[in-house]
């Protein structure tokens, strides 16, 4: 019988062996396998990546698959959806600085919010999909901040205040 402990344990360095502050941040021991995190591909039984995206009180649940290039909301297309060009320009805006417009087909479900918030949500799931799809697009969308998700949120109103933080006109008489 083998023994799988000495088959199975790290190779040994010749450098010195970290210790104090050193091997508690673990300056001690090179190794290339944990510089940086591998990204791989996720896809789901049909072939499409999924991500969800969350804006203000808004979610979307993003697939993509490859395609023409259509957008459909909540099964509607894009332009029936969000009327103002500004929102359906803010949701292209991952697959145009990728040059992917043309490439995938997404289709997404979104709720909660107004439609400023939700299309934030979109882009913010449009943008981790595709990440899952091609994860080499991530240094693209990463400068632009398409990955990370936007945490401002409405602050609550307060008791004995007009709003959040508005009061009630003072009156000295």
């Amino acid at each position: 019988m083998t023994d799988v402990t000495a088959e199975t344990s790290a190779p040994q360095n010749d450098a010195p062996a970290a210790t104090g502050f050193d091997a508690l941040r673990g300056l001690g021991t090179v190794s290339a396998e944990n510089d940086a995190p591998v990204y791989v591909q996720k896809l789901d039984a049909q072939g499409r990546a999924y991500s969800t995206g969350k804006r203000k009180n808004a979610i979307a649940r993003v697939w993509i698959k490859p395609g023409s290039g259509k957008i459909t909301i909540n099964g509607k297309d894009q332009m029936q959806y969000f009327a103002r060009e500004i929102l359906r320009m803010m949701i292209a805006q991952p697959l145009e600085v990728t040059d992917r417009l043309t490439q995938f087909d997404v289709d997404c479900t979104v709720q909660g919010s107004g439609l400023s918030g939700q299309a934030g949500a979109i882009r913010h799931g449009l943008s981790h999909a595709l990440t899952h799809y091609e994860p080499a697009l991530r240094p693209v969308l990463k400068p632009h901040g398409f990955l990370t998700r936007d945490s401002r949120v409405v602050e609550r109103k307060k008791y004995g205040r007009a709003k959040a933080r508005k009061s009630f006109q003072f009156s000295k008489r």
